[in-house]
C-alpha cells in the first residue's frame, strides 16, 4: 500500500529491527501512532506487535523502510486460490551486510577471504576455528581437491605441532621471547632462568613502606638466600637498588654489597658512595663511573637522615648523630672479597645505623661522588661479635631459601659427588626438587641450652587470651624451631581471612574465628551476617567488640604493625 494511504490507527505490516533500527529487519504486524510527511522525509510511529501468541507491544518505534508497506489480509477461505495476481515479494535482511548480498560485488567476509570472489562456492573450504571461506586456489600452497580430513583450520588458525607442549616436555619458549637480544645474539648470561628476574611472590604488610627503624619480625642476623627474599620480608624493598628513600622524606634501608670502589666497611661503621654517576642502559645492573654524582633522588634521601640541615654544596655533619634518622643495613655476600665483616653467603640484616656525616669527593675513578659515614646504633650485638653469634644462635636464625629451594650438598658443590650429582649441581641459584627428607635441607642442630625462649612478659599476654587458648597452643609448639619460625605461624594462624593481612583490632566470632574489627564491619553494611571462614549465622545485632587480649598479645610481638593499616 502506498504511504499516502496510510492514515493513523491504521494496522500494516512493515519491516523493523529490534536490535538495530538503522538496518533492515524482520516483518511484523504494526498499529500506526503517528504520521509525519514532507518534501524530503516520510516518517512513520507505530506500535509494533512481537510474537505470534503473546503480541508483545513495543510502544514508539519509529518506522523507517516506509516505501515498502502490506496490508494485512484476512485469511482466504479454504480451497480458495486467486491466480490471477502473485503476492508481492518483500525486502528480506541480507546475510552480509557489508555487500548486501549483492553477487557482482567482491566481498572478503562472505566470499573468498584472500580475493573476495563469490564464484566456485564449490571450491571454497571453511575454516572450523574462524568459519572464514578460502578458494582452494588462493591458499599457500594452493590445494588441488578437497582434503579428507574431519576438521580444516586456515594457516592463521592451525596450531604448529612443534609448539605443542607434550607431558613431560619443557615449555617452549614463545615467538616473542625467541626474538628478544638474549636469545638471538647468544650471550652467556642466564636471563630468565635464575632468581635474578623473579619477582615477589608476596610483599610485607606488618608495616608501611616508609617506616623507620626495625621491623617487628626481623631481628639482627636474619639471613637470606637470595635478594628477592630480603625485598619480601620488608626489610629492603627495593629487589635492585641499593638505596629505599624518598627524596622528600628520607632512606629506610641500603644494601652495602662493595659495588663502589670507594667503599669502605669497618663493621661498627662504615664509608657509603652514593648512587648514581654510572651509564646503565643496556639493563646494566654495575658499570664504571662515568660522570659526578649529583646529591638528588636517593643520594637526597640518604642525606636527610642526618642531624643537620641539608647542605647541597659541601655536605653536612651531625650535632647529635644519634638524633639522625634510623637506617636499615643489609650486608651482601658479594662484600665479602672486600670486607671480613660481610656474610660468607646471602643477605643478612645487620641492625640499625645512623648517619654522621656527609660530603662531596673525587672518587678513585676521578669523578665526583657523594659519601656518607655511617655508625652502627642497634641494642642488639653485632652478628660478627661473639655475642652476636651467641645472639643468632639462641634465636633459631638460619638462611632462608624460598619455597621448593634446596641447597646443594657439600660433595655436590666441591665435585666430589657422581656424574649425575655433578650434573645436577650445575648452575647457582637454581630450583630443586629433592625431597625435604635430604641431608641437605635438615637443619643445622644447636648446641644444648642454647634454645629461644619467649620473654615472661609476652608469655603472661599470650596466657590472658582465653579465648583463642586452643590457637595459642598450636603457636607454642613452635618456639623449639626458633623466633623465627614461631613468628611465621602466629602471622599464619592470626591472619584474617578477608584482607589476608594480621588481624587489626582483632575480633574473635563465638565460632573461634578471628578477623579484623573493619573487614566485619564491611561485611555486616554489605548484609552478610555470616562467618567469611566457616558461613555461621552471626547475630544481625551483634555488638562488634575488639578482643583486647589478643591484640596486646600481638603487639607485644609485633610492635607497631597496626601503624600501617
Amino acid at each position: 500500500i502506498p504511504f499516502a494511504d496510510v492514515c493513523v490507527g491504521d494496522r500494516i505490516m512493515a519491516n523493523f529491527n529490534v536490535e538495530q533500527p538503522s538496518q533492515l529487519g524482520f516483518w511484523y504486524d504494526c498499529e500506526v501512532t503517528g504520521k509525519k510527511s514532507s518534501h524530503t522525509q516520510q516518517e512513520l510511529w507505530a506500535t509494533v506487535l512481537l510474537g505470534s501468541t503473546s503480541r508483545a507491544p513495543l510502544e514508539n518505534c519509529r518506522l523507517l523502510f516506509c516505501d515498502e508497506l502490506f496490508a494485512i489480509e484476512p485469511h482466504p477461505a479454504a480451497g480458495a486460490e486467486n491466480t490471477e495476481h502473485s503476492p508481492a515479494k518483500r525486502r528480506q535482511q541480507p546475510d552480509c551486510t557489508h555487500c548486501n548480498d549483492r553477487p557482482e560485488r567482491r566481498c572478503r567476509h562472505c566470499a573468498c577471504c584472500r580475493c573476495g570472489s563469490k564464484k566456485d562456492p564449490d571450491r571454497q573450504l571453511l575454516c572450523d576455528e574462524c568459519d572464514r571461506a578460502f578458494h582452494l586456489a588462493c591458499l599457500d600452497p594452493p590445494l588441488e581437491a578437497l582434503p579428507e580430513e574431519e576438521h580444516w583450520f586456515c594457516p592463521d588458525c592451525k596450531h604448529d605441532p612443534s609448539e605443542v607442549v607434550q607431558p613431560g616436555e619443557a615449555l617452549k619458549e614463545s615467538r616473542r621471547k625467541s626474538r628478544l637480544p638474549s636469545v638471538v645474539n647468544k650471550n652467556q648470561r642466564d636471563w630468565g632462568r635464575g632468581m635474578a628476574c623473579v619477582g615477589r611472590t608476596r610483599e610485607c604488610t606488618l608495616v608501611p613502606a616508609n617506616h623507620f627503624g626495625p621491623l617487628p619480625n626481623v631481628p639482627v642476623g636474619s639471613l637470606w638466600k637470595f635478594r628477592l627474599q630480603v625485598s619480601e620480608s620488608g626489610c629492603h624493598r627495593p629487589p635492585v637498588g641499593g638505596i629505599h628513600g624518598r627524596e622528600s622524606d628520607g632512606a629506610y634501608s641500603i644494601v652495602l654489597s662493595g659495588g663502589y670502589e670507594d667503599d669502605q666497611d669497618d663493621g661498627e661503621e662504615f664509608l657509603y658512595t652514593g648512587s648514581g654517576g654510572r651509564d646503565l642502559s643496556g639493563n646494566k645492573r654495575t658499570a664504571e663511573q662515568s660522570c659526578d654524582q649529583k646529591l638528588t633522588r636517593y643520594n637526597l634521601s640518604l642525606a636527610r637522615n642526618c642531624a643537620a640541615p641539608v647542605n647541597s654544596q659541601d655536605g653536612a655533619v651531625a650535632k647529635n648523630w644519634r638524633d639522625g634518622k634510623p637506617v636499615r643495613v643489609i650486608r651482601s655476600f658479594k662484600g665479602r672479597k672486600h670486607s671480613k665483616y660481610c656474610p660468607e653467603d646471602g643477605y643478612r640484616y645487620d641492625g640499625i645505623y645512623k648517619l654522621v656525616k656527609y660530603w662531596p669527593e673525587k672518587g678513585k675513578s676521578g669523578f665526583l661522588v657523594w659519601r656518607y659515614l655511617l655508625r652502627r646504633d642497634d641494642e642488639s650485638p653485632a652478628p660478627w661479635t661473639a655475642a652476636g653469634k651467641r645472639a643468632v644462635e639462641k634465636l633459631g636464625l638460619r638462611m632462608q631459601y624460598p619455597e621448593g629451594y634446596v641447597e646443594p650438598a657439600d660433595g655436590e658443590a666441591n665435585g666430589s659427588g657422581s656424574e649425575n650429582d655433578a650434573t645436577a649441581a650445575k648452575g647457582k641459584g637454581k630450583r630443586s626438587r629433592v625431597s625435604s627428607g635430604d641431608s641437605a635441607a635438615s637443619p643445622k642442630k644447636r648446641r644444648p641450652g642454647m634454645s629461644w625462649a619467649l620473654e615472661s612478659s609476652v608469655r603472661q599476654t599470650i596466657d590472658a587470651d582465653k579465648c583463642n587458648e586452643h590457637l595459642w597452643s598450636e603457636c607454642l609448639a613452635a618456639v623449639p624451631q626458633g623466633r623465627v619460625a614461631f613468628l611465621d605461624h602466629v602471622q599464619e594462624v592470626f591472619t584474617c581471612v578477608c584482607c589476608q593481612e594480621l588481624a587489626c583490632e582483632p575480633v574473635t566470632t563465638a565460632c573461634g574465628h578471628t578477623l579484623c574489627k573493619s573487614c566485619l564491619q564491611r561485611s555486616f553494611k554489605a548484609e552478610v551476617f555470616s562467618c567469611p571462614t566457616c558461613r555461621q549465622e552471626l547475630d544481625q545485632k551483634l555488638t562488634l567488640v575488639a578482643n583486647k587480649s589478643l591484640q596486646r598479645a600481638l603487639q607485644a610481638l609485633f610492635p607497631g604493625y597496626e601503624n600501617g593499616r
